[in-house]
């Protein structure tokens, strides 16, 4: 596996932990529809949080939440509707999310962008 797909599953394994410990429970990773693909789906009492991680192992370019590009964003929001209709019953509040993760020799810094975009 590639460096940059080791960082990747890492990021997203240290985002699912993080979330954990906020009080989220995770109903599905790395969910897929249609081309479209959702790094981790949480729920915290009546909010599911569609959530994207970006891991970078430097902040050089950008930080991390500024490589979701608007393509993307489109994806994930057909993707999570599809979830959504597919599998919640109950009324609730859907958010989109970013955990952006830059990891390198320094060490880890990790942040938790509540509602990182509207998906109307």
């Amino acid at each position: 596996m590639a460096d940059h797909n080791i960082l990747g599953t890492e990021g997203e394994d240290m985002a699912a932990s993080f979330v954990q410990k906020e009080g989220y429970d995770i109903l599905k990773r790395n969910y897929t529809y249609n081309k479209g693909e959702i790094d981790i789906i949480a729920r915290k009492n009546d909010i599911i949080a569609i959530i994207e991680v970006k891991t970078r192992s430097t902040p050089d370019f950008g930080d991390p939440q500024t490589f979701l590009k608007p393509k993307q964003i489109k994806k994930l929001i057909a993707t999570a509707d599809h979830y959504v209709q597919e599998y919640i019953t109950d009324n609730v509040e859907v958010r989109f999310d970013i955990v952006a993760i830059i990891r390198n020799k320094q060490g880890t810094k990790l942040e938790h962008i509540k509602d990182a975009f509207y998906h109307f």
